[in-house]
């Protein structure tokens, strides 16, 4: 197969669920790709009906379609970074994990979404065992939630240094580059607080907290902003770190619209102007 690894300007791949609110997900992904001016392109893996308050609806797109939609972007334009967010079930997950092997799409950012941060699973545990075993060991990073940590490191996670054991299990056991346990879930001290371990260097990210209740988005955001750096050819501890300090200052600059929980606020500077 002919597959495109040469592009004018950086390209980026979201694999992701639809957002119909705008605030998460697919939409999310390439406003941040957007903002760090890299191409975005993007494979649907379900469709949501959803908005501030909630989820209404979520259908699956059938396996073929999101095998043929990576397969288009790789094998035409090229894919310097990739990320996956929402997977939904066990068969997109494994066609993902064999698409991603066999286009060699290489910088791969996976978002394990399973589990919410109110600590909601989101997938079935056939799902979950297919994304440890599949999809996480061919990621240059996973940045697990706190709730998604406890799943795949065994550990309850209440504390920081909770937090730093559950990184180096998961590094060790799914044999990833890197981990980035994030702690918008966690309480006092330890809430925002994230932490990355790559092998050798175990590291605390620490920003000042932002104080709002529109957070929607959060993950994927860092996710995709990682990905981004990434795909203009940054290392990745300084990818995740320009991520963090990206998704930071977006929170500051959230969204308060609809009657529930908004967005950050992605392009920022438009506010800012």
């Amino acid at each position: 197969m002919n597959i495109a690894i040469n592009s004018r300007v950086p390209v980026a791949l979201t694999i992701a669920g639809s957002d119909s609110g705008g605030g998460a997900g697919i939409q999310a992904d390439l406003r941040t790709f957007a903002f760090h001016c890299v191409h975005g392109t993007s494979a649907i893996t379900c469709v949501t009906a959803q908005n501030t308050l909630g989820v209404a609806r979520v259908d699956a797109m059938p396996t073929e379609a999101v095998i043929a939609q990576i397969e288009a972007v790789a094998t035409d334009i090229g894919v310097q970074a990739a990320k996956t967010g929402m997977l939904l079930n066990q068969e997109i997950i494994s066609a993902v994990a064999q698409q991603v092997e066999r286009l060699q799409i290489n910088n791969l950012v996976v978002d394990p979404v399973m589990v919410s941060r109110t600590g909601a699973q989101l997938i079935d545990d056939d799902a979950v065992k297919t994304l440890r075993n599949a999809l996480l060991p061919k990621a240059a990073i996973v940045t697990p939630n706190r709730y998604e940590a406890q799943i795949l490191s065994g550990l309850p996670i209440n504390t920081l240094d909770d937090m730093r054991a559950a990184a180096q299990i998961i590094h060790q056991n799914l044999r990833v580059k890197a981990v980035l346990v994030k702690g918008g879930g966690m309480q006092g001290n330890s809430r925002g607080v994230d932490i990355w371990f790559d092998g050798q260097k175990l590291e605390s990210l620490i920003t000042k907290p932002v104080e709002t209740k529109n957070t929607h988005g959060t993950g994927c955001t860092l996710s995709a902003a990682i990905a981004a750096n990434l795909s203009m050819g940054m290392e990745l501890w300084s990818a995740v770190q320009k991520a963090k300090a990206y998704v930071t200052t977006a929170l500051t600059y959230a969204l308060d619209i609809g009657q529930g929980q908004g967005p950050v606020g992605h392009f920022f500077p438009l506010v800012l102007g």
